[in-house]
């Protein structure tokens, strides 16, 4: 052993010690963010550590390669040169930080989305300004900063030491075929360590998909490795040879009367085929990560939202509504386009090629165009999506209103409400308007001018963890969204507008989480559809038959729908179909999609949802006791029917917005 040479012994060390933290920050992650009531077997759970130290010790490799070429030449020797040694400190600091500030971000990532970091998280740096208030309002981080900086002196101080130990050791001299022995076999141990399996292939972020269970992959990620790897694959883009092979299949779907796969039409006329009033304004209220499974409406003991519950119980609840995708840019954009977002980088706000859409509300001929945003248009590029789609649209955001800003994300709810209601009473001919909160987001404010909302504090915090939030700020944030949308509803009831109008509200994407009253198909630990499942609603004073609908609704179908009951003859050109239209009555599906460089695909039917990870594939029970079990042997002609729909959504998906401006849609 005393022949080993010193840069051998360090590297030894090194790489152990590095290892060993890497894997207490694993484990810390395991017991910080797993769901206890997610049933993580014993075998996952060691399978996540054990692929997930082989990712770790990928990284770390690649963070000691240098060393270990240059390092054994005697002018960039540490234990040789004073000036290689401080080289070499000042390396492996560097190093050290970068590893430290991904572990850090990565972590306030999974906390604020239930993912790991990927590069669709640049998309915060867009619009830096807002984010960095968004983070300073919702972490410590003071306290954190002084933890990274005294993390990382700790680990240049302990390298320091270690290469003035190494330095003063006794080394034996050693033969030449020795030195090259020892050479050559810790070169091949590098580079397993860096192939990271026994096998054709290196190791690769699909391997982490080794179990069913959403949390083992999340587990078994190292952030750096699948940040970089989503950096590298995750771009979506079509496939004309897909989009041809599925398009007889998609015609069908959409009802498409003049079908033309050379040219790939998707253009149909649709007349109203349900009408409420005669020409009504139509009000859309989309709310801040409203997940069904958090609200009233789904049987909540907490009550969360009782002023949703009152307009649900007056007008028309959609109990199986889904958003295609999570997050609130995807959301606005499938709103306005009837598409699912399928980007995998960034989201299609962002993207420059295709965000002049056209867009349903534009055949509201006659109608004014309003849209109500309590911070800023900037953010997700949203100005420019909504400018694009629409003429005339008169946007109101921060610096137009008189209230003051709350948080980063602009004004209250509550002063959105009274806002938005008083511009809305002073017009003087039909409207379309659509309001947009933000405030049920972290940081959780409450404002100081709350309108007469008060925080409830007789609710323990394992009361609401038990059905479904995190903490009760987030508890009475969601109870602020409903309150705020009561007094909206309360000052529109005093206008002269009302009466004639018709009030749509739904959530702008569910999230991941877990509440002990809903079935487990909406949990964290199977099918996850509370990341997509909220709760969409129809109130009018005009509607005389309120009614619980059980119908299956997709997001892409809210504006469409919403035509029909307006009166309003459109052009439909993208995968909105209208859910009072009788043709569909036997085939309502919502399509369902985690935007990632390994997406996970799915639709969601009346009993079952199919769901492809690309590795597995299944049919499974929605209100099964165990949604986990794959019954495609049942039925599989429903299997084979749901899994080709699948991917005719996601292949016509990627190819429409390139071919769906605005001035084509009525050519």
């Amino acid at each position: 052993m005393q022949k080993i040479p010193r840069l051998l012994r360090f590297l030894t060390l090194f790489t152990l010690g590095f290892a060993l933290l890497l894997t207490l920050f694993r484990v810390s992650f395991y017991f910080y963010f797993v769901d206890p009531l997610s049933h993580l077997s014993s075998y996952d759970m060691s399978m996540a550590l054990w692929l997930g130290s082989r990712f770790d010790l990928r990284m770390i490799v690649i963070m000691a390669v240098p060393l270990f070429f240059l390092g054994a030449l005697p002018w960039f020797s540490p234990f040789k040169k004073k000036i290689a040694k401080t080289f070499w400190l000042g390396y492996l600091g560097l190093m050290f930080a970068t590893f430290m500030l991904f572990y850090a971000v990565d972590a306030g990532y999974y906390a604020y989305l239930g993912t790991r970091l990927d590069f669709t998280s640049t998309r915060l740096l867009v619009d830096f300004k807002t984010s960095m208030e968004m983070v300073w309002q919702s972490y410590p981080i003071v306290w954190i900063l002084l933890g990274y900086f005294s993390l990382i002196g700790a680990f240049v101080f302990i390298i320091n030491k270690l290469f003035l130990k190494l330095q003063t050791c006794e080394i034996k001299e050693s033969s030449v075929i020795f030195k090259i022995f020892m050479g050559i076999t810790s070169f091949f141990i590098l580079f397993a360590l860096g192939w990271g399996k026994l096998d054709q292939y290196p190791l690769r972020w699909s391997d982490a998909s080794f179990s069913k269970h959403p949390f083992a992959a999340q587990l078994t990620y190292n952030p750096i490795h699948y940040f970089f790897d989503t950096w590298k694959n995750g771009r979506a883009s079509y496939d004309i040879k897909k989009v041809k092979e599925h398009y007889d299949l998609m015609a069908d779907y959409l009802g498409v009367e003049h079908k033309d796969k050379e040219h790939l039409n998707f253009k149909r006329s649709a007349a109203p085929t349900l009408t409420v009033g005669e020409k009504p304004n139509v009000v859309i209220v989309i709310m801040e990560s409203f997940a069904s499974y958090k609200s009233t409406v789904s049987g909540n003991p907490i009550d969360p939202s009782p002023c949703l519950k009152e307009y649900a119980d007056k007008g028309w609840y959609f109990k199986n509504f889904y958003t295609p995708t999570v997050g609130t840019a995807r959301s606005i954009y499938a709103t306005l386009t009837s598409l699912p977002d399928v980007e995998l980088h960034g989201t299609s706000s962002r993207n420059p090629l295709i965000v002049n859409q056209h867009s349903i509300f534009e055949d509201f001929k006659g109608y004014k165009k309003l849209y109500f945003i309590g911070g800023s248009a900037s953010w997700g590029n949203i100005r420019g999506m909504l400018n694009e789609s629409m003429d005339d649209l008169d946007l109101y955001e921060e610096t137009r209103y008189k209230s003051p800003r709350t948080d980063v994300w602009g004004i209250s709810d509550a002063d959105l409400a009274l806002e938005s209601s008083q511009v809305l009473a002073t017009q003087k001919e039909p409207f379309v308007a659509i309001i947009q909160t933000s405030g049920n987001h972290r940081p959780y404010t409450i404002p100081a001018n709350a309108h007469g909302f008060k925080e409830r504090t007789d609710v323990s915090l394992a009361e609401v963890k038990k059905y479904g939030f995190a903490s009760l700020q987030e508890y009475n944030s969601f109870r602020f969204l409903d309150y705020s949308v009561g007094l909206f509803m309360k000052e529109a009831s005093k206008s002269a507008y009302y009466k004639n109008t018709i009030f749509v509200f739904w959530g702008d994407h569910g999230i991941d989480g877990y509440s002990q009253h809903v079935p487990p198909a909406e949990s964290t630990s199977n099918l996850a559809l509370g990341s997509y499942r909220v709760p969409f609603v129809i109130y009018s004073p005009m509607i005389k038959d309120p009614k619980v609908v059980d119908t299956v609704m997709s997001e892409l179908d809210a504006v469409p729908s919403v035509a029909s009951l307006a009166g309003v003859k459109y052009t439909a050109t993208t995968l909105g179909r209208n859910v009072f239209d009788p043709k569909f009555k036997d085939s309502h599906y919502a399509y369902i999609m985690m935007n990632r460089a390994d997406p996970t695909l799915g639709v969601v039917g009346e009993k079952y949802c199919y769901k492809t990870t690309g590795k597995y594939e299944g049919l499974y029970e929605i209100a099964g006791k165990d949604p986990m079990v794959d019954h495609r042997a049942e039925d599989p002609e429903l299997f084979e029917k749901m899994k080709k729909l699948t991917q005719g959504i996601y292949e016509t998906a990627q190819y429409i917005p390139y071919f769906n401006k605005r001035k084509d849609a009525h050519e």
